[in-house]
């Protein structure tokens, strides 16, 4: 499952509040700060509408998609949430840094990471270009460790680490190599790291999310294709991002204490 916030080149590591703070954003005893990477479409921009809906402030990361991620924003403040967004391009070696900058700067210690951002490209791994390899490792797996390294030091104790994998990782499916080789790598750090912060009370835990139908997935797929994978399914369908942000909820609050080191594959039963 990739992400819908993708990074394909970049040149510089830039940080952007494209939403005004709000006053008292400060961090209360009942306010808990998460970011959400890659949160300006898909499933990230659910996941963040979903944790401010129970009074989470949320740093709607975003690598491009500017308009996107105001969109996001203001939605959520609309509502009566808190919500900014921050321009950070994790595939740079200073994103992750920028990012935790950011929100500080905004919110305050931050509680919550979620690593959704990530992007996918499709070939046997005989015709994959090593441009197109390197984007993958670039994002998805170097990015997201640059974010939990930082989130070691910088999150509170107790806080939540919710990482992203897919369930092309057990369902090895030509042309998904390279994609799934940058997932499994999420997955056993995921593990480690979930070792390693016990003493913090910080849980580590990852979502592999089966296809869901977004536009980034939907888009260059033939209605053949798409009814081939929703066949896959025993449900019939494709997921939503519906289906997969309950699911991070609960990892994120504070009744998931005892869930630690796990792999949610989150794709009703194709695996």
């Amino acid at each position: 499952m990739m992400s819908d916030d993708t990074v394909l080149f970049s040149e510089s590591v830039c940080i952007v509040f494209s939403s005004p703070l709000m006053e008292g954003t400060m961090k209360t005893n009942h306010s808990k700060v998460a970011i959400v990477t890659g949160a300006s479409r898909g499933i990230g921009a659910q996941l963040a509408k979903s944790l401010a809906e129970d009074g989470v402030r949320v740093v709607v990361n975003y690598a491009q998609h500017a308009a996107k991620a105001d969109e996001v924003v203001d939605r959520i403040n609309s509502a009566g949430g808190h919500a900014i967004a921050l321009q950070a391009d994790l595939s740079e070696r200073g994103g992750a840094v920028a990012l935790f900058d950011g929100a500080e700067q905004a919110f305050g210690p931050v509680d919550i990471l979620i690593n959704n951002a990530g992007i996918m490209h499709l070939s046997p791994v005989a015709d994959t270009a090593d441009d197109a390899f390197e984007q993958m490792l670039n994002l998805n797996l170097s990015g997201s460790f640059r974010t939990m390294r930082e989130a070691t030091k910088r999150l509170t104790e107790g806080g939540r680490i919710i990482n992203f994998s897919s369930s092309v990782v057990g369902l090895y499916q030509p042309a998904y190599g390279s994609y799934a080789a940058t997932k499994a790598g999420i997955e056993a750090m995921t593990k480690v790291l979930a070792k390693e912060l016990g003493p913090k009370r910080i849980t580590v835990n990852a979502i592999a999310p089966g296809p869901v139908a977004t536009a980034l997935f939907m888009a260059g797929k033939s209605e053949e294709l798409i009814a081939r994978i929703k066949g896959m399914n025993p449900f019939g369908r494709l997921g939503e991002p519906e289906d997969i942000a309950p699911i991070v909820r609960f990892l994120a609050s504070d009744e998931s204490g005892w869930i630690n080191g796990q792999i949610i594959r989150a794709n009703g039963g194709v695996i």
